[in-house]
């Protein structure tokens, strides 16, 4: 039976079962498409980063034997349209199977029932083989629980595929140790250079411009640093675990403006693109902690673990769970649009120019920056949650629907009301005082509320919560700050008040 295999641009598993035999009957088919590039606008690092990969996998695959038909952006002959492409290849090569793996992305899932229903061929779908769990395993582990408790679905995890585990209790003792992740970075221990790859990728550039594709960001074409093969994610791995690993936990959510990547892996990409499997990246981790324990704590390891095997997991079953309706909730009714800044990085907020300058320059900004420095920033002003997921999508080179939309959408702005974080993560300027370095030789006086030197996020803090209160009053953990905000004397009140209006009016000169 001849088939047709389609392999979309995040699922480069050179592991997956497909490919253990080489069958002269299946084609696979590969494209970079328009349809692709243009659902929202992406960093230029992303865009390269994707089609480069599947470029390298494409050979990979040629070099053992299989058949594949790959578009590159710049062919003539690219449809740019899933459907038009199966269409047309089916009809070209005379296909009798149609075969796909399950897409982690709404939408693509959509698109290829749609596609699959109208064809006159046998179709048929198999998993990723990327995954530690199923589509509907959160959704059934807490089936009949109030809370979605991400700490509870973790412990699962351990248990069930023996992570960090002797028997049926943790090794150590405790699940986690979160407390000792909490480390400010003084430069009392030096960071290693990041491991970095020197591709030149002018030629990709020069296609995706002749093509008009509209993108953002910057590039090096000439040293392009993210890891475009199996092998290279693998190299990343050793280098992270011989290099980073030792201080990654203490220091995980540490902000310093002298290092971008500070201990971090940068493994994201490689992972959500299926370069390598969490599986093999924590089973890496963990067998480098078991040979160096004299030197790396279990608290640097676990930090590491739970964002993998809880934290990551997690959010791809609340996709799941919660989509297509995930995509439109915005329970706190923010409407305001992004300033201008979000795409130039020009403001005089410190933390703020340097997170988005970043993630601008690098296509990357880890998960305190995204979480407490940006997204922070974007829900006390109260941006449109649509407005600030399409921001995030596109400029992360590791943002693919599954992941970015809980951590955006969900974890970092509140706008689906609790499902995903148990509190909305806001703080006033102290939080990135105490954790970073940028308050300092900041334009704004991270101590202040009122003047104008006064750091925004001090008066846009107490205004943000006085006007959204009535969506905490049942909110245990927002009680503390609930009855702090009714402390506050009247006229301090509408003085900070008035400063956060005044500076959402003019917010683009911030």
């Amino acid at each position: 039976m001849k088939t047709l295999r389609l392999i979309l641009g995040d699922q480069l598993n050179l592991q997956h079962s497909w490919f253990e035999d080489v069958n002269p009957n299946v084609m696979y088919v590969m494209a970079e498409m328009r349809q692709e590039t243009h659902y929202v606008k992406h960093h230029i690092q992303k865009v390269v980063a994707f089609f480069l990969s599947m470029r390298n996998f494409s050979d990979e695959l040629v070099k053992k034997g299989h058949q594949v038909i790959y578009y590159k952006i710049s062919d003539t002959n690219n449809p740019h349209d899933l459907e038009q492409l199966i269409l047309e290849l089916i009809e070209k090569y005379k296909i009798e199977q149609f075969e796909y793996q399950f897409p982690d992305e709404y939408r693509l899932d959509e698109q290829l029932k749609s596609i699959c229903e109208k064809l006159s061929i046998p179709t048929k779908t198999i998993d990723s083989e990327h995954f530690y769990t199923s589509r509907n395993e959160l959704a059934d582990f807490f089936k009949g629980k109030k809370q979605l408790l991400m700490e509870s679905f973790y412990r699962m995890m351990r248990k069930k595929h023996q992570v960090l585990m002797v028997g049926d209790q943790p090794l150590g003792g405790k699940w986690n140790y979160d407390h000792n992740n909490r480390n400010k970075y003084k430069n009392e221990v030096p960071i290693p250079f990041p491991l970095e790859f020197h591709q030149d990728v002018n030629e990709i550039v020069s296609e995706i411009e002749a093509k008009n594709i509209t993108t953002f960001g910057s590039i090096d074409a000439e040293n392009f640093n993210w890891p475009t093969s199996r092998t290279e994610s693998l190299q990343l791995i050793d280098y992270f675990c011989k290099q980073f690993l030792e201080h990654f936990g203490m220091y995980q959510d540490a902000l310093f403006s002298g290092h971008k990547f500070l201990f971090h892996s940068r493994l994201s990409f490689a992972m959500n693109s299926k370069m390598i499997s969490p599986k093999e990246v924590v089973d890496a981790v963990i067998s480098y902690y078991y040979q160096n324990q004299e030197t790396i704590e279990l608290a640097q390891v676990e930090g590491f673990v739970r964002q993998i095997i809880g934290w990551r997991e997690y959010v791809r079953g609340i996709y799941w769970k919660e989509m297509p309706n995930y995509a439109q909730m915005n329970v706190l009714e923010n409407y305001n649009k992004l300033p201008e800044f979000y795409w130039t990085g020009k403001t005089k907020m410190k933390c703020m120019q340097h997170s988005i300058s970043q993630s601008l320059s690098e296509a990357y900004a880890h998960h305190i920056q995204r979480l407490m420095v940006i997204g922070n920033f974007s829900l006390l002003a109260q941006l449109h949650p649509d407005d600030v997921d399409a921001w995030y999508l596109g400029v992360y080179i590791d943002a693919i629907e599954w992941v970015e939309m809980p951590n955006t959408r969900g974890m970092s702005q509140y706008a689906d009301g609790g499902i995903v974080a148990t509190k909305p993560y806001v703080s006033s300027g102290s939080y990135i005082n105490k954790m970073s370095d940028y308050c300092s030789n900041c334009h704004y006086n991270v101590k202040d509320k009122l003047g104008d030197k006064a750091c925004p996020f001090n008066s846009l803090y107490w205004h943000f919560l006085d006007e959204k209160k009535q969506h905490f009053t049942n909110n245990q953990r927002m009680s503390m700050m609930l009855a702090l905000l009714r402390k506050m004397k009247p006229e301090e009140l509408a003085a900070t008040k008035e400063k956060a209006i005044s500076i959402l009016e003019d917010i683009g000169n911030l």
